[in-house]
């Protein structure tokens, strides 16, 4: 028989208190003192009481806080890598919709574009983007490219004069590798269609690339300086059946509008010459 002292049991905490803690007597866990919120939970467990250690309040905000950070980073990294992958020249970098410098009317169709993605991405549709030379027609493209690219969507802007350069001197298997691996981004942009070489190594690879890109169901974007009727009345059938797959799978987009690059140039002239005026020539000795 035990006897009854009348002396009752101190509990203390299980672990040594922080600063910033303190031992909650009424139901026995350690708390925060800034937030006071528990930074401990009691469960039972095949009849063993266990008191594992939990965030208080004040500790899950700063966590989720540095979380946020943490994801963050990563898909500034991720994007990071998409758009050095992507973007096979540094200059696409600025053409962004935030440089846009409202001349085109035709760039809401790149913002529609953008907005609708992922009903143009499930339909396979693509662009055709076509007009006079500068009227921004690789601007138009780059923007989508780059609005894209900062969703985590994989887009390839790229040109056949680069592609062909690749191609060459390949064998067989490794060329239709290389085609194939181009389907691997969601996206992908040929831009000034109609200005590599001619020749029929060169039409025949322009096929491959187009025609694995139309049985991959995934969507094509193409700039040219060639006109629409040039496009649907080709002199050959090697030209015609690149066009058709083209045709077929993009929507026709007329940038037509004044030559940026020719109005450009001209700012830059003008910009220079007063410079050129404004500063005197140093006294000659």
């Amino acid at each position: 028989m035990t006897r009854f002292t009348g002396k009752a049991t101190a509990i203390t905490p299980n672990r040594e208190l922080q600063p910033d803690e303190y031992f909650n007597e009424t139901d026995h866990l350690i708390y925060c003192s800034k937030c006071n919120t528990p930074r401990q939970c009691r469960h039972k467990l095949q009849g063993k009481v266990l008191i594992p250690s939990i965030r208080c309040k004040c500790q899950q905000e700063i966590f989720e806080q540095e979380e946020a950070q943490r994801k963050l980073h990563e898909k500034q990294m991720e994007i990071e890598h998409l758009k050095t992958s992507g973007l096979q020249d540094k200059a696409l970098y600025d053409y962004t919709f935030a440089r846009d410098n409202g001349i085109n009317p035709e760039i809401k169709l790149a913002h529609n574009y953008v907005s609708n993605w992922e009903e143009m991405k499930a339909n396979a549709s693509g662009l055709l983007i076509w007009g006079d030379v500068g009227t921004g027609k690789s601007f138009f493209a780059g923007c989508i490219a780059n609005a894209l690219l900062e969703k985590g969507v994989p887009v390839l802007m790229t040109n056949f004069s680069r592609i062909l350069n690749t191609l060459t001197g390949m064998h067989f298997e490794d060329r239709n590798q290389f085609i194939n691996s181009l389907n691997r981004y969601s996206l992908l942009i040929i831009d000034d269609l109609g200005i590599e070489r001619n020749s029929d190594f060169a039409l025949e690879q322009v096929f491959n690339v187009i025609d694995s890109r139309y049985r991959s169901k995934k969507p094509l974007i193409i700039t040219t300086n060639l006109t629409l009727s040039e496009l649907n009345n080709a002199a050959d059938i090697a030209h015609k059946r690149i066009y058709d797959r083209i045709l077929e799978r993009c929507i026709p987009v007329r940038i037509n509008n004044r030559n940026i690059r020719q109005d450009n140039a001209t700012a830059n002239l003008k910009q220079a010459k007063k410079i050129l005026l404004n500063n005197h020539a140093p006294n000659q000795n």
